[in-house]
C-alpha cells in the first residue's frame, strides 16, 4: 500500500530528447578524442613540443570553475526537488540563487578561454599550424560553444525560477538543463588532461 505513495523518479532525469542530444554529443567528442590520440601517436615529439605553448594554469582554473559550476547546479536541482506544495516559492528562490552562481561560473570560463584563445592567435597559431593545434582549436572551440549554450540554458531556467515556475510535479526542465551542464563539465574533465597535460 505504501509503495504507491512514494514518487518514482524518472530515469534518466529530465526530458528523453535532451539525453538523445547528450549521447550524440558524447559520441562526437569521443571520435574527436580518438582522432587526437591516433594523430598524437604518429608524432609524439611535435605534440609534446606544441603542448608546451598552452597555458596549463588557465586550463586548471577553468577545470575548477566548471566543477564549481556543477556543484551549484546540483544545489539548485536539490532545492527544487526538496519543495512541497506550500514551499514552492521559497525553494524556487533558493534554486535561482544557486543557478545565478552557476551562470557566473560559465561566464568566468568563457572569459578565461577568450584570453587563452587571444594569446594563441596572437602568436600566429591557426588550424593549419600543425595537427596538435588543429585538434586543440577544434576541441576547445567546440567545447567553448557548449559552455556558451549551457550558460544560456541555465539562464532560461533561472528566469523560470524567478517566476516560481517549477512545482512539485513539474521540474523536468531544470533536470534536463542540469544534465546538459554536467555533460559539458565531464567533457572538459576529459579534454583538459588529454590536451594540456598528458605527454
Amino acid at each position: 500500500m505504501y509503495k504507491n505513495l512514494v514518487k518514482k523518479e524518472p530515469y534518466p532525469p529530465g526530458d528523453f530528447a535532451v539525453w538523445i542530444i547528450i549521447y550524440v554529443e558524447l559520441i562526437t567528442f569521443a571520435l574527436l578524442f580518438l582522432g587526437y590520440a591516433f594523430s598524437r601517436r604518429a608524432n609524439i615529439e611535435m605534440f609534446n613540443h606544441s603542448q608546451l605553448m598552452l597555458n596549463q594554469t588557465s586550463g586548471f582554473i577553468n577545470t575548477l570553475i566548471l566543477i564549481t559550476g556543477s556543484y551549484f547546479v546540483v544545489k539548485a536541482v536539490n532545492s527544487i526537488k526538496s519543495m512541497n506544495q506550500d514551499t514552492y516559492k521559497k525553494f524556487n528562490i533558493q534554486a535561482s540563487k544557486w543557478l545565478l552562481l552557476a551562470i557566473l561560473c560559465g561566464v568566468a570560463f568563457l572569459i578565461n578561454k577568450v584570453f587563452e584563445f587571444s594569446h594563441i592567435f596572437t602568436e600566429g597559431i591557426t588550424l593549419s599550424t600543425n595537427n596538435f593545434f588543429m585538434f586543440y582549436i577544434l576541441l576547445t572551440g567546440f567545447h567553448f560553444m557548449h559552455v556558451l549554450l549551457g550558460s544560456i540554458i541555465l539562464f532560461n531556467i533561472y528566469k523560470k525560477t524567478k517566476i516560481y515556475g517549477y512545482r512539485i510535479n513539474d521540474y523536468a526542465g531544470i533536470e534536463s538543463g542540469a544534465s546538459y551542464w554536467h555533460m559539458v563539465d565531464l567533457l572538459w574533465i576529459i579534454l583538459f588532461p588529454l590536451v594540456y597535460i598528458i605527454r
